[in-house]
């Protein structure tokens, strides 16, 4: 059945300086040439060869409604691999919106969610784990996530994949020819030689499913939360990360009652950052409401940035604080070190242990400590030397492949251990090779594409 030609608009909605309307199918330039009309009456947008433009206008009902610039692409070298027409018009609501509905009263059908991204899939365009970058590049929310992503929509982690299932690939063959064919004299596959290739394998998916976490944290960003006891300088540091005067900042404590937000870019990475209010005791009930939720703040974040007043004795609050941070990724921040030194260290020390936890020394009211509470947000969610090559895998989907793939390995590694046959271990290969094409898309089922391509943006 042929393919229907799809139309939707693919850049974001609101006003903007342009609006593009993308067509992708077999009907594209018949669609487009419905509602553009070139400014030079001789040329002809069905004739225009491939990445070229032609200027004009949009026309609706016999009036000239925009100014319109038209890109061309031509099948297979399009983003679809199908034909494709651009209209590029301003980027008003109104108009964008008349030029698509215009469109599709010329036989074009709405694209669906993810639908011009899923259909270069088909074409073979690019892969799935390609796909799949294409949305987190669009959503990355800092400069390390977006690195990220291009670099597997630069096809990274297929080639790395193909690298495990080339490998793999070889030693099932060789495991097949000489367990079925025993009287064609196959060389023998050494069990130690099995061994070792197999281990290599396993190595190179340990390394990219233990690199998950971090990865998932330069994608998506992190919630975090700065807590601690009333004028600490939460408030300041959140100005100091900011750059800018977000909170109210008082010598009055208590002065922050309720969630004050921001998100903010550090080391490269996007933190959704909470102030919370002071925790302590008190009698104020709106003061308690505050302190309830910087405690569900704290609960949720998966960064914690907990002050402590540098310049006066350790408490019992702060060593309760210190405790609920225990296990999480936090960072102790001894705040006001332009004071006389009064805390004692020792005191929180062990709930801020490496490689999760880690104590600073700042002052907040100085810029110049922004590099060092970096360096330490860094170290504790695993990005500040993570290896790029380590934080490709995008999502659940991918990791349960990899996970699904390097347990299969690990069993047929346990299967020679165990002196079971060889035909035995490749059963376990084969397995993991399925689990490898599953994460590649090479063998991943219609559903498993569709639910993919669900959660992309309409116009992608």
């Amino acid at each position: 059945m042929p393919a229907s030609t799809i139309a939707a608009i693919a850049t974001p909605p609101g006003a903007g300086g342009i609006a593009v309307i993308r067509i992708s199918g077999p009907a594209s330039a018949d669609v487009a040439m419905a509602v553009f009309r070139p400014a030079d009456a001789s040329k002809n947008l069905r004739d225009l060869p491939g990445y070229r433009a032609l200027f004009g206008h949009f026309i609706h009902h016999g009036q000239v409604m925009d100014e319109v610039v038209a890109l061309r692409y031509r099948a297979p070298r399009s983003y679809t691999g199908e034909d494709v027409v651009e209209l590029c018009c301003h980027g008003g609501e109104a108009v964008s919106h008349s030029l698509l509905r215009a469109c599709l009263s010329a036989g074009a059908v709405p694209a669906g969610p993810g639908e011009f991204t899923k259909r270069a899939f088909v074409n073979g365009r690019m892969g799935l784990t390609q796909a799949e970058a294409v949305m987190d590049l669009i959503s990355a929310a800092g400069r390390q996530g977006a690195a990220a992503a291009a670099s597997v929509l630069e096809g990274a982690l297929a080639r790395k994949i193909d690298g495990v299932r080339t490998h793999l690939v070889q030693l099932a063959s060789h495991l097949a020819a000489y367990t079925d064919f025993p009287e064609e004299d196959v060389p023998e596959l050494a069990p130690e030689t099995l061994e070792e290739g197999i281990r290599q394998d396993r190595a190179v998916l340990d390394k990219l499913i233990d690199g998950y976490d971090a990865g998932q944290a330069v994608r998506r960003g992190v919630p975090a939360a700065i807590v601690g006891s009333p004028n600490v300088g939460k408030s300041t540091l959140l100005n100091l990360l900011s750059g800018f005067e977000r909170a109210i900042v008082t010598p009055i404590a208590g002065t922050t009652r309720d969630l004050v937000e921001q998100d903010l870019d550090l080391a490269g990475i996007r933190l959704h950052m909470t102030d919370t209010a002071g925790l302590r005791d008190t009698g104020d009930v709106v003061e308690a409401e505050g302190i309830r939720r910087s405690y569900a703040a704290l609960e949720r974040a998966g960064l914690v940035l907990a002050v402590f007043d540098a310049s006066l004795p350790a408490t019992g609050a702060d060593v309760e604080l210190a405790r609920r941070c225990a296990g999480k990724p936090a960072v102790a921040i001894l705040n006001k070190s332009d004071l006389s030194r009064q805390f004692d260290e020792a005191a929180i020390a062990p709930y801020f242990a490496a490689p999760k936890g880690a104590i600073i020394n700042i002052s907040a009211k100085d810029p110049q400590f922004i590099q060092t509470v970096e360096e330490a947000v860094g170290r504790v969610l695993g990005t500040a030397h993570a290896d790029p090559d380590a934080l490709l895998l995008a999502g659940e989907r991918q990791l349960a492949c990899a996970r699904n793939a390097r347990d299969a390995l690990t069993a047929a590694l346990e299967a020679l251990e165990g002196g079971m046959t060889l035909d035995a271990a490749g059963v376990c290969v084969d397995d993991a090779l399925a689990a490898l094409s599953a994460l590649t898309g090479q063998d991943a089922s219609a559903d498993v594409i569709d639910q993919v391509f669900e959660t992309f943006c309409v116009g992608k």
